[in-house]
């Protein structure tokens, strides 16, 4: 019998929380199979199996373990029972009833794909053109039943929250997690630590949409991945971080502390919180370079497979609340940082240009600084860069207008 441990992850990390089991005491497990999710106030990770046999788990999903502990134990004498060759199959055979459609009679638009329902709740809901998203689900994995359908017809413009009824007065706890307890800690020392102050300026984006729309099928032709925005900001703060040294600055006791690189923080949200990896030397990437980055970190975030070294260093910040439908926000700056720049939703509004007033894509961006490191002067000036060279793509090549190069102005 060997023992399975919890790992160091981290010289200032002394707990973990054990989110989930991904096998249950019993199971017959593989050398390096993962077993176990853990979450430490920076992270998630996962634990393998570092022998093959029989697993046998200690403590329960939600409890705090100390570095070091036993997690679970493995009997490697133990025979490897037959059956145990082909548990893979499951996890498909239980997830076919799920997603099957309802019956053949149904008409294919009368709900939404994405919504599951038994046959019986799938027949009334066509029957009775009932809006699914009104329906509070009952059954396992949020599946709407027929006494659903019936209770959202019953009470027309009524709906309860999921799993509870009308006039609820249910209060529900939850234990906070390390991942939001170090959330929670670090926007509230940014709050009391920094002298925070937000500029606001906005960006005609007709350009680099324009850019998107003629170059888009060729660059993921070339490169594999979609041209976003992101490529576009970050390429732009980049640049405009050189510019202006004090946005990419720290203060360390009495010392500032300046980046000759950029390392920017991409903001993430995700079901367990929010995350800030890092796209390290953006400077010195091309736009699929960033691409693929941002893919690749964005694709961990989602699988909690964001490791220590994803999520640390960050000179500068970069957060989309415009993916969320947010027109304008004050971004909190991500400490020990002195800055961090809102991007926004894209929305049509009329401008005055030339004289005359024509509809535009527009985002507001905002950028959050500590005025400690940072006059007002090089913030202002810094977002207006940022502007500059997102409304004119071509100055991300060179960071300076070709024409005003070739003549030396």
């Amino acid at each position: 019998m060997i023992d399975i441990k919890v790992p160091t992850v981290g010289e200032s990390i002394s707990e973990v929380t054990l989110l989930k089991w991904t096998r249950k005491s019993g199971d017959w497990v593989e050398r390096d199979e993962v077993i176990a999710e853990l979450e430490s106030e920076k992270a998630t990770f996962e634990v393998n199996a570092e022998k093959a046999g029989i697993l046998e788990t200690i403590g329960n999903e939600g409890d705090t373990l100390n570095i070091g502990d036993v997690l679970a134990r493995i009997d490697e004498t133990a025979a490897k029972p037959e059956s145990a060759a082909a548990p893979a199959p499951a996890p498909e055979a239980k997830a076919t009833p799920a997603a099957a459609p309802a019956p053949a009679a149904q008409p294919a638009a009368a709900k939404p794909a994405d919504v599951k329902a038994s046959p019986v709740a799938s027949a009334i809901i066509a029957d009775k053109k009932v809006n699914p998203s009104s329906i509070t689900p009952s059954g396992a994995g949020g599946k709407i039943m027929k006494h659903d359908v019936l209770e959202a017809l019953a009470n027309p413009g009524k709906k309860a929250f999921a799993g509870a009824e009308l006039f609820s007065r249910n209060v529900r706890q939850e234990k906070m997690s390390n991942l939001r307890k170090t959330i929670s800690r670090r926007l509230v020392d940014a709050k009391n630590t920094t002298a925070m102050l937000t500029t606001f300026n906005e960006v005609d984006m007709t350009r680099i949409m324009d850019v998107r729309k003629q170059y888009k099928d060729k660059f993921k032709e070339s490169h594999g991945v979609n041209l976003g925005f992101m490529s576009f900001f970050a390429k732009a703060c980049s640049i405009a971080l050189a510019e202006w040294p004090s946005v990419n600055a720290y203060i360390d006791g009495d010392q500032l502390l300046f980046h000759d690189y950029a390392d920017i923080s991409i903001a993430v949200s995700t079901p367990r919180g929010l995350t800030v990896p890092v796209i390290r030397n953006v400077e010195s990437l091309s736009m699929a370079d960033i691409e693929k980055k941002v893919l690749e970190l964005a694709g961990k975030a989602r699988d909690s497979k964001l490791t220590a070294e994803d999520l640390q260093g960050g000179t500068f910040t970069i957060t989309n609340g415009g993916v969320f439908g947010s027109l304008m926000s004050t971004p909190i700056i991500n400490i020990p940082q002195s800055a961090i720049l809102g991007m926004h939703k894209i929305q049509e509004r009329p401008m005055a240009i030339n004289g005359q007033v024509v509809i535009r894509p527009m985002m507001y961006i905002a950028l959050s600084y500590d005025h400690r490191i940072i006059d007002g002067r090089e913030s202002v000036s810094f977002l207006v860069r940022v502007k500059e060279l997102l409304e004119n793509p071509e100055l991300l090549l060179f960071g300076k207008d070709p024409v005003k190069t070739l003549l030396e102005v």
